[in-house]
């Protein structure tokens, strides 16, 4: 089983990138993107259910980045858009075998698979 993140990149505040994560091996119940600065423990970004898409966010990024799914490729994107410098971090996604309640989905310790992390910089 393999995760791997594509995608990351420099741009400019106020700019989109798109992050890819493509599966292989099996599907999961759930997936999601994390990310990690050197003054942060990793935090959530946002997850989504493999079974229905339903989807969950990071007060942070809400409205500005979509989660989504292509089931047939096994693969999770991650649109950002309206990037701000402090969204600059290592984005990891994530994923987890088995359904778990939403409550839960935020949190790092509950995923079984991770990928290696793509950089995304933001910044003039």
């Amino acid at each position: 089983v393999q995760l791997q993140a594509s995608g990351g990149g420099l741009v400019q505040p106020g700019g989109s990138l798109k992050l890819s994560c493509a599966a292989s091996g099996r599907t999961f119940a759930h997936y999601a993107w994390f990310r990690r600065t050197p003054e942060k423990e990793r935090e959530f970004v946002a997850a989504i259910t493999w079974s229905g898409g339903a989807t969950m966010y990071a007060d942070s990024v809400k409205g500005r980045f979509t989660i989504s799914k292509d089931m047939a490729k096994n693969t999770v994107y991650l649109q950002m858009n309206s990037l701000k410098p402090e969204d600059t971090a290592v984005y990891y996604c994530a994923a987890r075998v088995n359904r778990l309640v939403r409550t839960y989905l935020a949190n790092d310790a509950y995923y079984d698979y991770w990928g290696p992390g793509t950089q995304v910089t933001v910044s003039s």
